[in-house]
C-alpha cells in the first residue's frame, strides 16, 4: 500500500548545499558554537580568578592567624609548581600579584570607598547579575562583607591580565572599580585598557561637567545610558595635529585613524558612514559621521566643529536629527542622538542652545595635543581647581 504522506521529498546531495535552508542551519550551529566557545571561555576565565583571589586570601589570613612569615610565598608557589608542573601562572611574583590583589580590594580604606560607590555601579544593566549572590543588595551593600562579595564577583569577570593593569596602574579605590566595571561591561582588551588609563579616562569621565539635554529629551532609562556614552571631552591626540585644520581635514584624519577614534568613543559604537547624505524634498544635507551604538540602540551622528560651539550648531543637529528619526530609524531603534563635537565650549551658552530642542543632543570639545608636557602631569592644578580658587577668594 502506497504512502499518502503530505510529505515533500528529501532533498540530497548539491541541492542541500545551495539551498537557503541549509545556509541558515549552517550559520545558526555556527553562532551558537562560537557563543557556547565564548561562555566557555569566560567561565575558565572567572574560575582562574576567584582562584587567584582564594590564594591570596588563604596566605594573608594564615600569615595573620598563624604569624608566617614573607617566605611563605615562595614556599606556596615552590609547592604549586612542583605539583602542577605544565601549569602556568603559579610562579612567585604571580603568587605575590595574588596576595597583593586580595589585600588591595579588601583594604578597610578601598572597601570604605567602594561601599558608597558599587550601588551606582549596581545601575549598568550589564553587571546586574554580579550581585546574585547578596542577599537584599539594596540594602545590605553598605557593608564590607557585602562589598568584598560584590568586589570578588567583579574582578572575575575581566582576564588576569586587565586585573594586574588595573592593579599597577591605578592606586585609587573610585578610579579602580571605574575600571574595573568598565573593562567588564565593554570587553576592553590589555592595550585598550591602559590606553585609557593613559588619556585619563576616568579623570575625564568624572571630573568635567556634560553637557547636553537627555533628560528633557529621552526616557529617563535611556537618558541615564546616554550620558554614560557621552564624554565631556575626546582625546584626539592620536590624530598628530599640530597646527590649524578645517573641518574637512579634521574628519578626513579621523577616518584614516577610525579605529583609534572608536576606541577613545568608547566600546558600542559601529561606523556607518562619512558625509551621510539625507533629503528632504529637493534638498540634500549631509552628516560629517554617523555612527549606530549597539546598546543604545540609537544611530548617533557626529557634526565637527575646528571653533567654539555657537548656539546654530545646535539648531542644525535637531534638523537632522529629526530627520534621521523620519527616514533612517528602524522600528526597534531608540531615538537618534546628536553629539556636536567643538574646540571650545561655554556650558551656559550650551544650555541656553539646547533648552528648547526636541532631540537628544550632546556638546563635547576635543583636544588635539596635550595642555602639559607629560612630566608636568598632575603636579599643576587643573583648570577646575584654578577656577574653585578664584571664586573662593573673590566670596573672600
Amino acid at each position: 500500500m502506497k504512502n499518502n504522506s503530505s510529505r515533500q521529498p528529501a532533498i540530497v546531495g548539491q541541492s542541500v548545499l545551495t539551498s537557503q535552508e541549509y545556509r541558515d542551519f549552517i550559520a545558526d550551529l555556527k553562532s551558537r558554537i562560537q557563543s557556547a566557545r565564548i561562555s566557555a571561555a569566560r567561565a575558565l576565565n572567572s574560575e582562574a580568578i576567584l582562584l587567584y583571589w582564594d590564594i591570596g586570601q588563604g596566605i594573608v589570613e594564615r600569615q595573620r592567624s598563624l604569624a608566617w612569615g614573607e617566605s611563605v610565598v615562595e614556599l606556596v608557589s615552590a609547592d604549586l609548581r612542583r605539583e602542577f608542573p605544565q601549569a602556568t601562572g603559579f610562579s612567585a611574583r604571580s603568587v605575590w600579584d595574588m596576595r597583593r590583589f586580595y589585600l588591595f580590594y579588601t583594604d578597610a580604606h578601598f572597601l570604605d570607598e567602594a561601599a558608597r560607590e558599587i550601588s551606582k555601579i549596581l545601575k549598568n544593566p550589564g553587571l546586574r547579575q554580579l550581585v546574585a549572590e547578596i542577599p537584599n543588595p539594596p540594602r545590605q551593600i553598605a557593608s564590607s562583607d557585602a562589598a568584598i562579595t560584590f568586589l570578588r564577583r567583579l574582578v572575575a569577570e575581566i582576564p588576569w591580565g586587565q586585573n594586574l593593569v588595573i592593579l599597577n596602574k591605578v592606586p585609587t579605590p573610585l578610579a579602580s572599580l571605574w575600571y574595573l566595571q568598565a573593562t567588564a561591561r565593554f570587553g576592553w582588551t590589555r592595550n585598550v585598557l591602559l590606553n585609557q588609563i593613559k588619556a585619563g579616562a576616568y579623570e575625564r569621565a568624572v571630573a568635567d561637567k556634560k553637557s547636553h539635554n537627555f533628560g528633557l529629551s529621552l526616557p529617563a532609562h535611556l537618558a541615564e545610558q546616554a550620558e554614560e556614552m557621552l564624554k565631556s571631552s575626546y582625546n584626539l591626540e592620536f590624530l598628530g595635529i599640530r597646527r590649524a585644520v578645517k573641518e574637512r581635514e579634521l574628519e578626513d584624519r579621523l577616518i584614516s585613524r577610525l579605529q583609534a577614534f572608536l576606541m577613545e568613543l568608547g566600546y558600542g559604537f559601529c561606523f556607518v558612514g562619512r558625509q551621510y547624505r539625507i533629503a528632504v524634498g529637493k534638498k540634500e544635507y549631509f552628516i560629517d559621521l554617523l555612527f549606530y551604538h549597539r546598546f543604545l540602540k540609537a544611530l548617533v551622528a557626529f557634526d565637527l566643529k575646528v571653533g567654539p560651539f555657537e548656539p546654530e550648531f545646535a539648531g542644525k543637529m535637531d534638523f537632522y536629527l529629526t530627520i534621521l528619526d523620519e527616514k533612517e530609524r528602524a522600528p526597534c531603534d531608540q531615538p537618534s542622538i546628536g553629539i556636536i563635537l567643538c574646540a571650545e565650549k561655554d556650558d551656559i551658552e550650551v544650555e541656553y542652545a539646547l533648552r528648547t530642542k526636541s532631540n537628544a543632543i550632546g556638546v563635547a570639545t576635543y583636544e588635539l595635543q596635550s595642555k602639559l608636557p607629560g612630566e608636568f602631569k598632575g603636579k599643576l592644578p587643573t583648570q577646575k581647581q584654578l577656577a574653585d580658587l578664584v571664586r573662593a577668594e573673590y566670596r573672600n
